[in-house]
């Protein structure tokens, strides 16, 4: 699990990257399956030339291992540029497909804002929406849930691992609740692909959203899984790609190297859940006891072995991010599609942490190339970076 994420400064210092929930470096492994699409095999998929029969092989090829990777058919996957791109065809083209006796929309407070823009377009454009709460520990109320879906509700959408804090949800139970109602259900699998084991058939999923630059493929491709009976509408018209529910010609070195991150990374799942967890809890133990006064966010619930989240009172979490980066460290303040923002994390708030608390969240995220070199240096720097951001603060 050594190397890549361990590079050097321009001043011989090294960089350790703790932030492979945003994204993820590219493995060796997946650039060479990827390379002979972008040098000689750089056919049009939809051609009928030999270079173009060359592509649509190493395009159905990799269609069918992703299928068999989560238990599905080849013909229920869509391949498309990135993650957030298969939420938004996922909520609004089922919706764009429901009857008007059936068009809810149920999610949960804590969704990547893929989700939940979507679901405030969609609010906007006149289709009924319900946010379903979520426990301190990050954990989606499912009394809730089953309170909230009725014979209006068209479609469910609950992610798998939440992007800041890790923490898991019961997708299966959550996907039982929907269909016992007639309604469908979508989870954002974009965190947990590769890391959690899924299977959509010995599930009730109906749509499932991946993205392959947080498995160590590169970005620009992702994919969404729709169950073959399931009818959604396509949001860009032209050409037939992708059976038309995805026209554009397709990015064949992309997909190809999905399917290859997708493999390598399930074949190590166990050893790298194992590898990471270890990682994570040595790390959260460090800080416990040598940073007086942290909160970990979600720890009490069942979390991903590569995230952790950790409010620090008394200090900005944008302050400690540049503080971290100045020592080589590269972490986040939770979800990177929010940097930028002023507003504390919503998943936090939802959790039921005060702002001030919220905005003093740090996100470690590890992954392939992590070790205990990198965890070794955060538990070195991080006391004394917050001891001084405290004092300043207290002197404000």
């Amino acid at each position: 699990m050594k190397g890549t994420c361990e590079v050097h400064m321009s001043d011989n210092r090294k960089r350790f990257y703790f932030d492979h929930n945003a994204t993820t470096p590219v493995r060796p492994e997946v650039v060479q399956a990827m390379l002979p699409f972008l040098t000689d095999g750089y056919g049009n998929a939809s051609s009928v030339h030999s270079f173009g029969r060359e592509a649509r092989s190493a395009l159905e090829e990799s269609r069918a291992k992703t299928a068999a990777l989560i238990g599905a058919e080849t013909d229920e996957i869509y391949f498309t540029g990135c993650g957030t791109e298969s939420d938004n065809i996922a909520l609004a083209g089922t919706l764009e497909a429901s009857s008007t006796e059936r068009n809810g929309l149920i999610t949960t407070a804590v969704e990547h804002s893929a989700i939940l823009k979507t679901v405030k377009h969609l609010e906007s454009a006149g289709y009924p929406v319900k946010i379903i709460g979520v426990d301190s520990q990050c954990r989606v109320d499912l009394d809730e849930l089953r309170d909230a879906v009725d014979a209006s509700t068209a479609l469910v959408s609950i992610m798998h691992a939440n992007n800041e804090t890790g923490v898991i949800q019961n997708i299966d139970e959550a996907a039982r609740i929907a269909r016992d109602a007639g309604a469908l259900f979508h989870t954002d699998a974009v965190q947990s692909a590769g890391k959690l084991p899924l299977d959509v058939t010995a599930s009730s999923i109906d749509l499932l959203s991946m993205s392959g630059h947080k498995l160590n493929a590169p970005k620009g491709v992702g994919v969404l899984y729709v169950r073959k009976d399931v009818t959604i509408n396509p949001l860009m018209h032209g050409g037939s790609h992708e059976g038309g529910l995805r026209p554009g010609t397709e990015n064949v070195a992309g997909i190809v190297a999905f399917a290859k991150a997708m493999e390598l990374t399930l074949t190590e799942r166990e050893q790298k859940t194992a590898f990471l967890s270890g990682l994570r809890n040595r790390m959260e133990r460090g800080i416990e006891d040598t940073v007086p006064d942290v909160l970990f966010n979600g720890s009490e619930a069942e979390r991903l072995a590569s995230t952790s989240n950790i409010s620090i009172p008394g200090v900005d979490g944008e302050a400690l991010i540049f503080s971290l980066d100045r020592e080589g460290i590269a972490a986040s303040t939770g979800s990177a599609c929010s940097t930028g923002d002023v507003e504390p994390s919503h998943v936090l708030l939802a959790m039921g942490r005060d702002p001030k608390t919220a905005q003093s969240s740090l996100r470690f995220s590890m992954g392939w190339g992590s070790g205990d070199e990198g965890v070794d240096h955060v538990l070195a720097v991080l006391p004394g970076i917050v001891e001084r951001l405290r004092t300043v603060a207290g002197g404000l």
